[in-house]
């Protein structure tokens, strides 16, 4: 099975374990970059792993 390339906001809440509230905040700060079709944000796969290996990097995480 392939890997989704992009996430709905609830999917990639869901997947990083936050509210959608929280997404969207992240998308507002521009910690979390979000693309649009039309007007439906969504987030690419690759973006969620950068922003975690972001996290991770912070808190020495390896």
């Amino acid at each position: 099975m392939q890997e989704k390339l992009l996430y709905r906001v609830t999917e990639a809440a869901e997947l990083l374990g936050i509210s959608r509230a929280k997404l969207y905040q992240l998308i507002a700060r521009g910690e979390l970059r979000a693309v649009h079709i039309d007007s439906a944000a969504r987030i690419p796969a690759a973006e969620l792993e950068r922003y975690v290996r972001e996290l991770q990097s912070a808190a020495g995480v390896a």
